[in-house]
């Protein structure tokens, strides 16, 4: 018999908190125990989510009530700044996979500065594995503590850390331009922001100084070895629910040429099977990566040949998080990587 694993999720009534239910209770190796929320207390999953219906007769607690000693493994759908708070109450007694940025980060110095929070549990930063799978899959077998990352980071050092890291693009003048979903910016996002009764709305927001620039940056420099890493970062908000779309313009180094990005990209493909390396003829957009765990990475030509552009899809909410969560999970419970995973 197949060992179960008993699942608390905290946070289980936001966006990623839904998606982490709904991935989990399709996981023959998962019992959710445990439903928890700040705001919604004593609902029924069913009534937060019709789609919902393994576990649709189950009543949400607050998160407070959250019983560590019933469980083997709790996911962290927590806000950053409130996650820290209840890990370190329950830390090495269960694994702990965090979504949050709370442990993303190496430097706490970092931390406060762009989170603007102190850090009860400090201490334990080093303790937690950057969950990025496709860069750090070793890392993470039998791995208690992992801190998922950021849906604009998992965008763009899936495919800017093999190629910083092979030497085939310049570190020193990278320009970064995203789009996300709406859903990105939670449930307490004003969506007249957004959408009104006329039209909808675009726009960018934090240019060069977004949250995820440090982690990005920390990420990048680990990696490929180098002491910094220059690049521009431009986050936008779009109408749409879900999705995440990172473009990236990149010049090559001396020597380097598009058949070497190709190269590099096609093995990340071939050796990971949520990332998919597409060519000129096959279209990349929202559609192609809603409700998947995959990322789509496709390259463009730029007018001047040391130059290319490279796209990067992803649903901010799976790849982004809930899918790369519980990807981070199977591998670190020996479980199939794809277990109950979207491709």
């Amino acid at each position: 018999m197949s060992k179960k694993v008993s699942v608390a999720i905290l946070g289980s009534t936001g966006f990623v908190g839904l998606e982490l239910v709904k991935i989990l209770s399709e996981h023959p190796n998962v019992n959710i125990v445990f439903f928890g929320t700040e705001n919604n207390p004593d609902t029924l999953i069913k009534d937060i989510d019709p789609t919902i219906k393994i576990y649709s007769n189950s009543f949400t607690q607050l998160n407070e009530k959250f019983d560590h000693s019933s469980v083997d493994t709790v996911f962290m759908a927590l806000p950053h700044g409130v996650s820290h708070n209840y890990i370190k109450s329950f830390y090495d007694k269960l694994q702990i996979i965090d979504l949050s940025a709370d442990f993303r980060l190496d430097d706490i110095e970092i931390y406060k500065k762009n989170y603007n929070e102190k850090h009860s549990a400090s201490n334990l930063l080093n303790e937690f594995q950057y969950g990025l799978v496709e860069i750090n899959r070793d890392f993470l077998i039998n791995k208690k503590n992992i801190a998922v990352p950021g849906c604009y980071p998992t965008s763009c050092l899936i495919p800017l850390i093999p190629l910083l890291k092979n030497k085939i693009i310049d570190s020193k003048n990278i320009i970064i331009d995203s789009k996300s979903g709406y859903s990105g910016a939670g449930k307490k996002f004003d969506l007249e922001n957004i959408k009104n009764s006329k039209d909808y709305n675009f726009y960018n927001y934090n240019t060069n100084s977004h949250r995820h620039i440090c982690e990005i940056k920390q990420e990048l420099m680990k990696h490929a070895k180098l002491s910094d890493v220059l690049f521009s970062f431009n986050p936008h908000i779009l109408p749409n629910f879900r999705g995440m779309l990172s473009t990236m313009y990149c010049d090559l180094l001396p020597g380097m040429n598009k058949n070497n990005v190709i190269n590099c990209l096609n093995e990340i493909a071939i050796n990971n099977e949520f990332i998919k390396f597409i060519h000129d003829d096959q279209r990349a957009d929202f559609f192609s990566i809603q409700n998947t765990n995959n990322c789509i990475l496709k390259i463009f030509d730029h007018y001047d040949s040391s130059k290319i552009i490279i796209v990067s899809l992803i649903d901010n909410l799976m790849k982004g998080a809930a899918g790369q969560a519980v990807q981070c999970f199977n591998i670190s419970n020996g479980f199939a990587e794809n277990t109950a995973l979207i491709k």
